[in-house]
């Protein structure tokens, strides 16, 4: 391809409108066009990389005894309903209806779908364990589109369903599907953590995500500085501080006047966060919750949600806070007896707790549970931390950040209960398959891959997916002998198989090495006055220093990109 026919063009000057590195790198070197708000144009040199991490994903799901199938963006609600999760999504589905008034949603996955598919097909054990992947358009009405390609509300994907007719059944493909995700994301030149994660309005027990490691990453991970312990924020556990305690004190109140931040109440009565609780009122769908936790930890609103087996959860207003009896601002669960208390752990760590009194601009020294306060039910609910100890072993947690490129889940049987996908076993009893999800996102392979591979320059692409593996620059190709040279050149490594991309423009040297290090291809040649005095052209890997580039004789060149590109696979 030749850069003066190439549809698209480079920017000059960073858009203002990018969120991170690579949404800059993406709409700079002319890779997408946006429409609206998370609706992006994907120009041709973007979608060439795109059909090379397709074809990788191909590739490793047939292996993986995947057999490709296509199915409907256009989908029913009434399936939605079945299956309970038209609420659980909410607003993230898209709505429509067609001339007949019949309400439906646009597909933003299809468990409900492929598991209606699977029970008009399947009916003995002889049929299981089958696989089904797609490479297909959702939509998601996202509250926050961000990053570029990284949260969209249009988007492609590759989802994944399996069906099995036993729980070992089940685990060994999940453990197929895991090994070829991990062969897709090392030959995308990703670096990528596998880390136990929440599953979400998926459902299901197990669940992993493959978070490609980058410091602009939306999600949170938690690692052990000493076993190979790795989870979303969402999902981690930790072991809380440890805090000193003394025998349990006489309660006592004391005024704190428009006290009522944690922060405020520790430098108030000279503490530290970790002797005071903190309350906090939560409306879970139809119900309200009461929640207590100590002070200098926070509360994992996921963790409580999927503890409630709620559809929303939200902070309680002042004036639905005030209903309990509490007061807002002021409120811990002494005295409270007409709401449902749920309290973390860690009010078992520690004693002669500062916590609010329930009264206008006074607080309770020497809180103690259950002495002071009951619970309705204590468990795990806080955030893990940088620096809390390891659950599995003496290490210590650190955080780095990530963004999600693949998520895989053993569903169960909840989906296949619902939607009527059974088996006749060995014996002839009928039971429900045995269901696994396994997502990937085809645009987040190409955002994260920029956000994790560029430098000041612009994008350093991994050569599997890059658009193009040459990029020929010709310089002063008003110059006959330049251009004459440049030419050949050209001709004679698409002859070879090559793919190029030819900058043949008349531009100044500066604005041609400029776009090169903005595209970022795995590999430079450059035909100049300079180079061709000797007969030569330069040669410079994208991941090389200007400095360093090669000056080679034509002759020789061939060899030499064979030699280069050869030690990329």
């Amino acid at each position: 391809m030749k850069i003066s026919n190439l549809f698209g063009k480079t920017l000059r000057d960073d858009p203002s409108e990018a969120e991170t590195a690579g949404h800059k790198l993406l709409l700079k070197a002319g890779f997408v066009q946006p429409l609206a708000s998370g609706i992006y144009s994907y120009m041709p040199i973007a979608l060439r990389s795109l059909q090379k991490i397709e074809a990788i994903i191909r590739e490793e799901m047939n292996a993986a005894n995947g057999q490709e199938v296509l199915l409907p963006v256009l989908q029913p609600t009434e399936y939605w309903e079945r299956s309970g999760r038209e609420e659980v999504m909410g607003s993230v589905l898209f709505h429509l209806r067609d001339r007949r008034d019949r309400p439906l949603v646009l597909g933003p996955t299809h468990e409900e779908v492929i598991t209606d598919l699977v029970q008009r097909i399947v009916s003995s054990y002889r049929d299981l364990p089958v696989t089904l992947y797609q490479i297909q358009t959702k939509f998601r009405d996202e509250a926050r589109p961000r990053a570029g390609l990284i949260r969209v509300r249009e988007f492609a994907m590759k989802d994944a369903y399996s069906f099995h007719a036993t729980q070992e059944s089940l685990d060994e493909g999940y453990k197929r599907i895991v090994d070829a995700y991990k062969n897709i994301f090392s030959r995308c030149g990703l670096d990528i953590a596998l880390v136990e994660a929440d599953s979400g309005a998926i459902g299901g027990k197990d669940s992993q995500e493959f978070m490609v490691l980058t410091a602009t990453g939306e999600d949170e991970l938690i690692f052990c500085n000493q076993c190979n312990y790795a989870a979303n924020q969402e999902k981690a556990a930790s072991i809380k501080p440890p805090v000193t305690s003394s025998e349990n004190l006489p309660i006592e109140e004391v005024s704190t006047p428009n006290i009522v931040s944690i922060t405020d109440l520790t430098k108030f009565l000279e503490i530290t966060a970790d002797q005071t609780i903190k309350a906090m009122m939560y409306a879970a769908d139809n119900e309200f919750v009461f929640v207590s936790i100590r002070g200098d930890l926070e509360v994992n609103e996921v963790k409580l949600k999927n503890f409630l087996k709620a559809t929303d959860l939200r902070i309680a207003t002042e004036q639905e806070v005030a209903t309990s009896g509490a007061v807002a601002g002021f409120a811990s669960a002494v005295g409270l007896s007409k709401i449902r208390h749920i309290a973390d752990d860690s009010i078992k760590i520690g004693g002669n707790f500062v916590a609010g009194a329930n009264k206008k601009d006074t607080h309770l020294k020497n809180v103690n549970y259950p002495r002071d306060f009951d619970a309705d039910e204590i468990i795990d609910i806080a955030t893990a931390e940088e620096g809390h100890q390891c659950t599995n072993c003496d290490g210590k947690l650190t955080v780095r950040r990530g963004i999600e490129a693949g998520h895989v889940f053993k569903v169960g049987q909840g989906y296949s209960e619902t939607f009527n996908s059974t088996f006749l076993d060995k014996d002839g009893v009928e039971k429900p398959t045995i269901m696994g999800c396994y997502g990937i996102g085809v645009g987040r392979i190409l955002g994260a891959a920029i956000e994790q591979h560029h430098d000041e320059r612009g994008i350093v692409f991994p050569p599997s997916i890059a658009p193009y593996q040459i990029h020929l620059v010709g310089l002063n190709m008003e110059n006959e002998s330049v251009s004459s040279t440049a030419n050949k050149i050209y001709t004679d490594l698409q002859s070879s198989g090559y793919e190029v991309i030819y900058d043949d423009r008349e531009d100044s040297a500066g604005v041609k090495f400029n776009d090169a290090d903005l595209l970022g291809l795995p590999l430079r040649v450059t035909v100049s006055p300079r180079t061709l005095k000797q007969n030569a052209v330069e040669i410079k890997e994208r991941t090389e220093e200007p400095k360093d580039a090669k000056t080679v004789q034509i002759d020789k060149m061939m060899p030499i990109i064979e030699q280069i590109i050869s030690e990329w696979r």
